[in-house]
């Protein structure tokens, strides 16, 4: 009779999750963001995707990751740029044939709009006014600075997000 295996042995073997056709893969997310990142890409339990989520999976380099498979998708700009405020070290995987034929880090861009709501609910941005939101991220992806009323978004990112 076989015994499951042991974190140590999922370690030294790899991960034990299936492959997929076609799709994206989404690895080196920062552990414990698995979640959020579904948040960001609006997975819910009422969409249609199959997808695959590993955390908190040992990582040489990172110590602890998350990865998150989509078949069937590939993802927007906006969605990868809404990854790297959360996790700017994640590398989207194109998947095609079940092979990997597109593999690219992520870049934590200099402005979002029209991606994330504004804390401050005076802000013109959340009146009815027929404009985008408009944020500056802040050195290193710490925040994120609104460029209408100044409001800052330290924290809890996902939240804001549209």
């Amino acid at each position: 009779m076989r015994s499951s295996p042991t974190p140590e042995d999922v370690a030294k073997e790899g991960l034990l999750i299936s492959r997929i056709k076609n799709g994206t893969v989404i690895d080196h997310i920062n552990g414990g963001e698995a979640l959020n990142v579904m948040k960001i890409l609006g997975i819910t339990g009422s969409t249609t995707e199959s997808l695959s989520i590993a955390t908190n999976v040992p990582s040489r380099n990172m110590g602890k990751k998350d990865i998150v498979k989509l078949s069937n998708r590939e993802l927007s700009k906006t969605e990868v740029d809404r990854i790297a405020l959360i996790s700017p070290k994640a590398t989207i995987n194109i998947v095609r044939n079940f092979k990997v034929c597109e593999k690219k880090g992520v870049e934590i861009p200099i402005l979002i709009e029209g991606s994330v709501r504004c804390p401050n609910p005076g802000c013109i941005s959340n009146t009815n006014e027929p404009i985008k939101s408009r944020f500056a991220v802040l050195p290193e992806g710490k925040g994120l600075r609104c460029l209408y009323c100044e409001s800052v978004i330290k924290k809890d990112l996902t939240s804001h997000i549209i």
